[in-house]
Protein backbone atom coordinates (compact mmCIF):
# COMPACT_ATOMS: atom_id res chain seq x y z
CA UNK A 1 0.00 0.00 0.00
CA UNK A 2 1.60 3.33 -1.10
CA UNK A 3 1.37 6.44 1.07
CA UNK A 4 0.70 10.04 0.02
CA UNK A 5 4.40 10.54 -0.88
CA UNK A 6 4.49 7.86 -3.57
CA UNK A 7 3.24 7.89 -7.13
CA UNK A 8 1.27 5.00 -8.63
CA UNK A 9 4.51 3.09 -9.46
CA UNK A 10 5.54 3.23 -5.82
CA UNK A 11 8.39 5.71 -6.37
CA UNK A 12 8.80 8.21 -3.54
CA UNK A 13 8.51 11.77 -4.80
CA UNK A 14 10.85 14.57 -3.84
CA UNK A 15 9.92 16.60 -0.77
CA UNK A 16 7.34 19.29 -1.55
CA UNK A 17 6.17 17.75 -4.84
CA UNK A 18 2.45 16.93 -4.72
CA UNK A 19 1.29 13.52 -5.81
CA UNK A 20 -0.03 13.18 -9.30
CA UNK A 21 -3.79 13.55 -9.85
CA UNK A 22 -5.29 10.28 -11.08
CA UNK A 23 -6.01 10.41 -14.78
CA UNK A 24 -9.62 9.31 -14.24
CA UNK A 25 -10.31 12.37 -12.06
CA UNK A 26 -11.13 15.38 -14.27
CA UNK A 27 -9.62 18.72 -13.42
CA UNK A 28 -12.07 21.56 -12.80
CA UNK A 29 -10.79 24.60 -14.72
CA UNK A 30 -9.72 27.42 -12.44
CA UNK A 31 -9.96 25.24 -9.30
CA UNK A 32 -6.63 24.14 -7.79
CA UNK A 33 -6.47 20.88 -5.91
CA UNK A 34 -4.90 22.57 -2.91
CA UNK A 35 -4.23 26.01 -1.56
CA UNK A 36 -6.07 28.80 0.18
CA UNK A 37 -9.19 28.48 -2.01
CA UNK A 38 -9.54 24.85 -1.04
CA UNK A 39 -9.32 25.66 2.65
CA UNK A 40 -11.89 28.42 2.34
CA UNK A 41 -14.28 26.18 0.39
CA UNK A 42 -13.97 23.48 3.03
CA UNK A 43 -14.77 26.00 5.73
CA UNK A 44 -17.79 27.20 3.75
CA UNK A 45 -19.04 23.66 3.27
CA UNK A 46 -18.59 23.03 6.97
CA UNK A 47 -20.63 26.11 7.88
CA UNK A 48 -23.34 25.17 5.38
CA UNK A 49 -23.48 21.67 6.78
CA UNK A 50 -23.88 22.99 10.31
CA UNK A 51 -26.58 25.43 9.14
CA UNK A 52 -28.43 22.60 7.35
CA UNK A 53 -28.25 20.44 10.44
CA UNK A 54 -29.55 23.33 12.55
CA UNK A 55 -32.41 24.00 10.15
CA UNK A 56 -33.32 20.33 10.12
CA UNK A 57 -33.29 20.17 13.90
CA UNK A 58 -35.44 23.32 14.08
CA UNK A 59 -37.92 21.92 11.55
CA UNK A 60 -38.02 18.67 13.49
CA UNK A 61 -38.69 20.58 16.69
CA UNK A 62 -41.50 22.57 15.08
CA UNK A 63 -43.01 19.36 13.74
CA UNK A 64 -42.93 17.83 17.21
CA UNK A 65 -44.46 20.99 18.65
CA UNK A 66 -47.24 20.98 16.03
CA UNK A 67 -47.91 17.32 16.72
CA UNK A 68 -48.25 18.12 20.40
CA UNK A 69 -50.54 21.08 19.74
CA UNK A 70 -52.64 18.99 17.36
CA UNK A 71 -52.97 16.19 19.90
CA UNK A 72 -54.06 18.71 22.54
CA UNK A 73 -56.55 20.21 20.10
CA UNK A 74 -58.07 16.80 19.40
CA UNK A 75 -58.47 16.24 23.13
CA UNK A 76 -60.18 19.63 23.53
CA UNK A 77 -62.56 18.90 20.66
CA UNK A 78 -63.39 15.45 22.02
CA UNK A 79 -64.09 16.86 25.48
CA UNK A 80 -66.16 19.83 24.30
CA UNK A 81 -68.24 17.80 21.83
CA UNK A 82 -68.77 14.75 24.07
CA UNK A 83 -66.72 12.52 21.81
CA UNK A 84 -69.30 12.71 19.02
CA UNK A 85 -67.20 14.38 16.31
CA UNK A 86 -64.24 13.35 14.20
CA UNK A 87 -61.62 15.75 15.59
CA UNK A 88 -59.22 15.17 12.68
CA UNK A 89 -61.94 16.24 10.24
CA UNK A 90 -62.68 19.40 12.26
CA UNK A 91 -58.98 20.33 12.22
CA UNK A 92 -58.97 20.03 8.40
CA UNK A 93 -61.54 22.84 8.01
CA UNK A 94 -60.60 26.28 6.73
CA UNK A 95 -57.39 25.06 5.12
CA UNK A 96 -56.31 23.15 8.23
CA UNK A 97 -55.63 24.35 11.77
CA UNK A 98 -53.32 23.08 14.49
CA UNK A 99 -54.42 24.93 17.61
CA UNK A 100 -58.01 25.17 18.83
CA UNK A 101 -59.94 26.24 21.87
CA UNK A 102 -63.51 25.64 22.96
CA UNK A 103 -66.11 27.63 24.84
CA UNK A 104 -65.29 27.55 28.52
CA UNK A 105 -67.49 27.74 31.58
CA UNK A 106 -69.75 25.56 33.63
CA UNK A 107 -72.53 25.53 31.04
CA UNK A 108 -70.33 25.16 27.95
CA UNK A 109 -69.76 22.02 25.95
CA UNK A 110 -72.14 19.46 24.55
CA UNK A 111 -74.09 17.22 26.94
CA UNK A 112 -75.84 14.32 25.29
CA UNK A 113 -77.92 13.74 28.44
CA UNK A 114 -79.26 17.30 28.47
CA UNK A 115 -80.58 18.32 25.06
CA UNK A 116 -80.71 20.65 23.22
CA UNK A 117 -76.97 21.08 23.50
CA UNK A 118 -74.04 22.28 21.45
CA UNK A 119 -70.27 22.67 21.33
CA UNK A 120 -68.29 25.41 19.64
CA UNK A 121 -64.67 25.21 18.52
CA UNK A 122 -62.38 28.15 17.63
CA UNK A 123 -59.22 28.09 15.55
CA UNK A 124 -56.20 29.83 17.12
CA UNK A 125 -53.57 31.50 14.92
CA UNK A 126 -49.85 31.77 15.67
CA UNK A 127 -50.45 35.28 17.00
CA UNK A 128 -52.94 33.89 19.50
CA UNK A 129 -56.05 35.30 17.84
CA UNK A 130 -59.09 33.00 17.89
CA UNK A 131 -61.73 32.87 15.15
CA UNK A 132 -64.86 30.82 14.66
CA UNK A 133 -64.25 27.39 13.18
CA UNK A 134 -66.94 24.80 13.93
CA UNK A 135 -70.12 24.14 15.88
CA UNK A 136 -72.14 20.99 16.49
CA UNK A 137 -75.76 21.21 17.64
CA UNK A 138 -77.74 18.18 18.78
CA UNK A 139 -81.54 18.54 18.95
CA UNK A 140 -84.58 16.30 19.32
CA UNK A 141 -88.31 16.74 18.83
CA UNK A 142 -88.70 16.12 22.57
CA UNK A 143 -86.30 18.73 23.94
CA UNK A 144 -88.92 21.40 24.61
CA UNK A 145 -87.82 23.85 21.91
CA UNK A 146 -88.97 23.93 18.29
CA UNK A 147 -86.62 22.33 15.78
CA UNK A 148 -87.88 24.83 13.19
CA UNK A 149 -88.58 28.51 13.82
CA UNK A 150 -90.64 30.54 11.35
CA UNK A 151 -91.61 34.18 11.28
CA UNK A 152 -89.82 37.50 11.11
CA UNK A 153 -87.33 36.79 13.87
CA UNK A 154 -84.06 38.69 13.52
CA UNK A 155 -81.91 35.56 13.15
CA UNK A 156 -84.07 34.45 10.23
CA UNK A 157 -83.42 37.65 8.29
CA UNK A 158 -81.89 36.49 4.98
CA UNK A 159 -80.12 39.73 4.00
CA UNK A 160 -78.26 40.93 7.09
CA UNK A 161 -74.67 40.26 6.02
CA UNK A 162 -73.31 42.53 3.22
CA UNK A 163 -70.38 40.18 2.43
CA UNK A 164 -70.15 39.41 -1.25
CA UNK A 165 -71.62 42.79 -2.18
CA UNK A 166 -69.56 45.81 -3.04
CA UNK A 167 -69.54 48.77 -0.65
CA UNK A 168 -71.32 50.90 -3.26
CA UNK A 169 -73.80 48.17 -4.20
CA UNK A 170 -77.22 48.85 -2.69
CA UNK A 171 -78.84 45.84 -4.32
CA UNK A 172 -79.26 44.09 -0.97
CA UNK A 173 -81.60 41.35 -2.21
CA UNK A 174 -79.42 40.23 -5.08
CA UNK A 175 -77.60 37.63 -2.95
CA UNK A 176 -78.84 36.00 0.25
CA UNK A 177 -76.59 35.48 3.24
CA UNK A 178 -77.24 31.75 3.01
CA UNK A 179 -78.73 29.23 0.61
CA UNK A 180 -82.16 27.81 1.33
CA UNK A 181 -82.03 24.26 2.75
CA UNK A 182 -81.17 21.67 0.07
CA UNK A 183 -82.19 18.02 0.56
CA UNK A 184 -79.47 15.45 1.18
CA UNK A 185 -80.21 13.07 -1.67
CA UNK A 186 -83.96 12.41 -1.62
CA UNK A 187 -84.25 14.36 1.62
CA UNK A 188 -84.85 11.42 3.95
CA UNK A 189 -81.43 11.88 5.57
CA UNK A 190 -81.67 15.64 6.13
CA UNK A 191 -80.63 18.84 4.39
CA UNK A 192 -77.75 21.27 3.97
CA UNK A 193 -76.99 24.91 3.27
CA UNK A 194 -73.83 26.66 2.15
CA UNK A 195 -72.29 26.58 5.65
CA UNK A 196 -74.06 23.76 7.50
CA UNK A 197 -75.33 20.21 7.17
CA UNK A 198 -78.16 18.68 9.21
CA UNK A 199 -78.58 14.92 9.49
CA UNK A 200 -81.83 13.60 10.95
CA UNK A 201 -82.49 10.17 12.37
CA UNK A 202 -86.08 9.03 12.85
CA UNK A 203 -86.20 6.63 15.80
CA UNK A 204 -88.21 3.51 15.02
CA UNK A 205 -88.71 2.90 18.72
CA UNK A 206 -88.14 4.79 21.92
CA UNK A 207 -87.70 8.50 22.43
CA UNK A 208 -86.96 10.97 20.97
CA UNK A 209 -89.05 10.56 17.83
CA UNK A 210 -86.48 12.44 15.73
CA UNK A 211 -82.85 13.25 16.37
CA UNK A 212 -81.31 16.23 14.56
CA UNK A 213 -77.54 16.84 14.36
CA UNK A 214 -76.18 19.98 12.66
CA UNK A 215 -72.52 20.57 11.84
CA UNK A 216 -71.81 24.22 10.98
CA UNK A 217 -68.76 26.15 9.79
CA UNK A 218 -68.48 29.41 11.76
CA UNK A 219 -66.71 31.39 9.05
CA UNK A 220 -67.52 32.83 5.63
CA UNK A 221 -66.81 31.45 2.16
CA UNK A 222 -67.08 27.77 3.03
CA UNK A 223 -65.51 25.66 0.28
CA UNK A 224 -67.11 22.62 -1.34
CA UNK A 225 -64.51 20.41 0.35
CA UNK A 226 -65.29 21.92 3.76
CA UNK A 227 -69.01 21.42 3.15
CA UNK A 228 -68.36 17.77 2.36
CA UNK A 229 -66.34 17.50 5.57
CA UNK A 230 -69.24 19.02 7.52
CA UNK A 231 -71.56 16.44 5.98
CA UNK A 232 -69.26 13.61 7.04
CA UNK A 233 -68.96 15.00 10.57
CA UNK A 234 -72.73 15.47 10.90
CA UNK A 235 -73.37 11.96 9.60
CA UNK A 236 -70.86 10.32 11.93
CA UNK A 237 -72.04 12.36 14.90
CA UNK A 238 -75.68 11.45 14.24
CA UNK A 239 -74.80 7.74 14.26
CA UNK A 240 -72.95 8.10 17.57
CA UNK A 241 -75.64 10.28 19.15
CA UNK A 242 -78.39 7.82 18.15
CA UNK A 243 -76.45 4.99 19.77
CA UNK A 244 -75.92 7.01 22.97
CA UNK A 245 -79.64 7.88 23.17
CA UNK A 246 -80.70 4.31 22.34
CA UNK A 247 -82.54 5.64 19.31
CA UNK A 248 -83.24 2.71 17.00
CA UNK A 249 -82.72 4.49 13.71
CA UNK A 250 -81.22 3.57 10.36
CA UNK A 251 -78.98 6.40 9.15
CA UNK A 252 -78.58 5.98 5.39
CA UNK A 253 -75.31 6.54 3.52
CA UNK A 254 -74.23 10.08 2.80
CA UNK A 255 -75.04 11.26 -0.77
CA UNK A 256 -73.29 13.92 -2.84
CA UNK A 257 -73.46 17.52 -1.58
CA UNK A 258 -73.63 19.79 -4.67
CA UNK A 259 -72.83 23.49 -4.34
CA UNK A 260 -75.96 25.43 -3.26
CA UNK A 261 -76.80 28.76 -4.88
CA UNK A 262 -77.23 32.04 -2.99
CA UNK A 263 -78.02 34.44 -5.84
CA UNK A 264 -81.70 35.20 -6.39
CA UNK A 265 -83.19 34.80 -9.86
CA UNK A 266 -86.23 35.55 -11.97
CA UNK A 267 -89.45 33.77 -10.91
CA UNK A 268 -89.99 32.80 -14.55
CA UNK A 269 -87.06 30.37 -14.27
CA UNK A 270 -88.25 28.77 -11.01
CA UNK A 271 -88.86 25.03 -11.30
CA UNK A 272 -88.13 23.48 -7.89
CA UNK A 273 -89.22 24.72 -4.45
CA UNK A 274 -90.37 28.05 -5.98
CA UNK A 275 -92.08 26.50 -9.00
CA UNK A 276 -95.46 27.20 -7.40
CA UNK A 277 -94.71 30.96 -7.46
CA UNK A 278 -93.93 30.92 -11.17
CA UNK A 279 -97.30 29.24 -11.73
CA UNK A 280 -99.08 31.77 -9.55
CA UNK A 281 -97.62 34.76 -11.39
CA UNK A 282 -98.67 33.14 -14.64
CA UNK A 283 -102.30 33.38 -13.53
CA UNK A 284 -102.34 36.84 -11.97
CA UNK A 285 -100.58 40.20 -11.94
CA UNK A 286 -97.58 40.44 -9.65
CA UNK A 287 -98.82 43.67 -8.14
CA UNK A 288 -96.77 44.35 -4.99
CA UNK A 289 -95.39 40.83 -4.73
CA UNK A 290 -91.67 39.92 -5.00
CA UNK A 291 -89.86 39.85 -8.33
CA UNK A 292 -86.99 37.58 -7.19
CA UNK A 293 -86.73 34.00 -5.92
CA UNK A 294 -84.15 31.75 -4.30
CA UNK A 295 -85.15 28.12 -4.44
CA UNK A 296 -83.77 24.69 -3.64
CA UNK A 297 -84.21 21.22 -5.14
CA UNK A 298 -87.18 19.17 -3.96
CA UNK A 299 -86.49 15.90 -2.16
CA UNK A 300 -89.04 13.17 -2.80
CA UNK A 301 -88.73 12.02 0.82
CA UNK A 302 -87.75 15.34 2.34
CA UNK A 303 -89.48 16.47 5.51
CA UNK A 304 -88.80 20.17 4.84
CA UNK A 305 -88.84 22.49 1.84
CA UNK A 306 -88.41 26.24 1.48
CA UNK A 307 -88.68 29.08 -1.04
CA UNK A 308 -87.35 32.60 -0.48
CA UNK A 309 -88.98 35.55 -2.28
CA UNK A 310 -87.62 39.11 -2.30
CA UNK A 311 -88.13 42.50 -3.93
CA UNK A 312 -85.36 44.05 -6.02
CA UNK A 313 -84.59 47.80 -6.05
CA UNK A 314 -86.42 48.51 -9.31
CA UNK A 315 -89.55 46.77 -8.11
CA UNK A 316 -89.36 48.65 -4.78
CA UNK A 317 -89.47 51.92 -6.71
CA UNK A 318 -92.44 50.77 -8.79
CA UNK A 319 -94.37 49.61 -5.73
CA UNK A 320 -93.54 52.76 -3.73
CA UNK A 321 -95.29 54.97 -6.30
CA UNK A 322 -98.65 53.49 -5.22
CA UNK A 323 -98.03 53.57 -1.46
CA UNK A 324 -99.10 56.09 1.16
CA UNK A 325 -98.41 56.72 4.83
CA UNK A 326 -96.07 54.45 6.78
CA UNK A 327 -95.96 51.88 4.00
CA UNK A 328 -94.42 54.46 1.68
CA UNK A 329 -91.91 55.37 4.40
CA UNK A 330 -90.77 51.75 4.48
CA UNK A 331 -89.79 51.86 0.78
CA UNK A 332 -86.53 53.74 1.30
CA UNK A 333 -85.09 51.42 4.01
CA UNK A 334 -86.19 48.50 1.81
CA UNK A 335 -83.26 49.46 -0.43
CA UNK A 336 -80.72 49.23 2.38
CA UNK A 337 -81.17 47.75 5.84
CA UNK A 338 -84.83 46.53 5.83
CA UNK A 339 -85.39 44.69 2.54
CA UNK A 340 -88.78 43.30 1.60
CA UNK A 341 -88.91 39.51 1.56
CA UNK A 342 -91.12 36.46 2.12
CA UNK A 343 -90.43 32.80 2.80
CA UNK A 344 -92.78 29.90 2.11
CA UNK A 345 -91.90 26.68 3.94
CA UNK A 346 -93.37 23.27 4.73
CA UNK A 347 -92.65 20.71 7.45
CA UNK A 348 -93.89 17.13 7.32
CA UNK A 349 -94.06 14.16 9.65
CA UNK A 350 -92.33 14.47 13.00
CA UNK A 351 -90.83 17.78 11.80
CA UNK A 352 -94.35 19.28 11.79
CA UNK A 353 -94.63 18.53 15.51
CA UNK A 354 -91.68 20.81 16.30
CA UNK A 355 -92.40 24.11 14.52
CA UNK A 356 -92.81 27.41 16.33
CA UNK A 357 -92.46 31.16 16.10
CA UNK A 358 -90.90 33.59 18.53
CA UNK A 359 -91.95 37.07 19.58
CA UNK A 360 -89.38 38.71 21.82
CA UNK A 361 -88.68 36.03 24.44
CA UNK A 362 -91.91 34.04 23.99
CA UNK A 363 -91.97 30.93 21.80
CA UNK A 364 -95.24 29.52 20.50
CA UNK A 365 -95.58 26.08 18.90
CA UNK A 366 -97.72 25.75 15.78
CA UNK A 367 -100.03 22.79 16.26
CA UNK A 368 -100.61 20.39 13.35
CA UNK A 369 -104.23 20.41 12.28
CA UNK A 370 -104.60 24.13 12.98
CA UNK A 371 -104.33 27.27 10.86
CA UNK A 372 -103.89 30.90 11.75
CA UNK A 373 -101.61 33.89 11.75
CA UNK A 374 -99.62 36.18 14.01
CA UNK A 375 -98.97 39.61 12.54
CA UNK A 376 -96.55 40.49 15.32
CA UNK A 377 -94.40 37.49 14.46
CA UNK A 378 -94.94 37.97 10.72
CA UNK A 379 -96.21 34.43 10.06
CA UNK A 380 -99.38 32.82 8.70
CA UNK A 381 -99.85 29.07 8.42
CA UNK A 382 -102.07 26.23 7.20
CA UNK A 383 -101.96 22.51 7.89
CA UNK A 384 -102.72 19.20 6.18
CA UNK A 385 -102.10 15.46 6.36
CA UNK A 386 -99.56 14.08 3.90
CA UNK A 387 -99.24 10.32 3.49
CA UNK A 388 -100.89 9.84 6.84
CA UNK A 389 -98.49 12.22 8.59
CA UNK A 390 -99.14 15.77 9.84
CA UNK A 391 -97.84 18.74 7.83
CA UNK A 392 -97.56 22.47 8.43
CA UNK A 393 -97.22 25.10 5.69
CA UNK A 394 -96.07 28.60 6.66
CA UNK A 395 -95.70 31.97 4.96
CA UNK A 396 -93.35 34.48 6.61
CA UNK A 397 -93.37 38.17 5.65
CA UNK A 398 -90.81 40.76 6.79
CA UNK A 399 -92.24 43.31 9.20
CA UNK A 400 -91.78 46.32 6.90
CA UNK A 401 -93.47 44.48 4.03
CA UNK A 402 -96.57 42.80 5.49
CA UNK A 403 -98.65 45.98 5.34
CA UNK A 404 -97.64 46.53 1.72
CA UNK A 405 -98.89 43.10 0.57
CA UNK A 406 -101.67 42.46 3.11
CA UNK A 407 -104.29 42.38 0.36
CA UNK A 408 -102.47 39.62 -1.54
CA UNK A 409 -101.24 37.31 1.24
CA UNK A 410 -104.35 35.15 1.62
CA UNK A 411 -104.35 34.26 -2.08
CA UNK A 412 -100.58 33.74 -2.05
CA UNK A 413 -100.68 31.33 0.92
CA UNK A 414 -103.51 29.40 -0.68
CA UNK A 415 -101.60 29.12 -3.96
CA UNK A 416 -98.55 27.78 -2.15
CA UNK A 417 -100.46 25.28 -0.01
CA UNK A 418 -102.54 24.08 -2.98
CA UNK A 419 -99.35 23.33 -4.90
CA UNK A 420 -97.59 21.52 -2.04
CA UNK A 421 -100.57 19.43 -1.02
CA UNK A 422 -101.37 18.43 -4.60
CA UNK A 423 -97.76 17.53 -5.34
CA UNK A 424 -97.44 15.44 -2.17
CA UNK A 425 -100.94 13.97 -2.23
CA UNK A 426 -102.03 15.60 1.04
CA UNK A 427 -105.56 15.73 2.42
CA UNK A 428 -107.48 17.41 5.24
CA UNK A 429 -106.17 20.86 4.34
CA UNK A 430 -107.01 23.63 6.81
CA UNK A 431 -106.62 27.31 5.86
CA UNK A 432 -106.72 30.31 8.23
CA UNK A 433 -109.84 32.50 8.10
CA UNK A 434 -109.71 35.67 6.04
CA UNK A 435 -109.90 37.77 9.17
CA UNK A 436 -106.29 36.92 10.19
CA UNK A 437 -104.99 38.65 7.07
CA UNK A 438 -106.78 41.93 7.75
CA UNK A 439 -104.33 44.68 8.79
CA UNK A 440 -104.60 45.57 12.45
Amino acid sequence: MSDAGEDRAGTRLPEGVPPMRPRWLPRIPGRPDQGPWRRRSNQLLYVLALAGMGASLWAFWLTLEDMGEKADSKDRIAEACAGLVDAEAVLSLRGGVVRTQADSGADSGLRIDSLPSACRIYGVSESGRSDGLFSLVVRTTADGRPLHVVGDESRLEPFQNPSGRGSDDEDVTRTADHAEPHPLGDGALGDYRDDSVTVRAVCVSGKPATLSVTARADYEDVSDQDRRTLAEVAHGSAVKAAARLKCDAKVSALPAVPTPARELGDPKSAKASCGWYRGYLGRTDRGRLPDRVLEAPLGAKGSTESCLLAVGPSAVGEIADDLTGSDREFAEPALTHSPWWMRASSFLGTEAESVGHSLFTDTTFLKPGTAGGDEGAGVWWASSVCDGRPALHALTVSYTYDGVVSGQMAALLRAYVDDVTKRRGCTDVVFPPASVFAPK
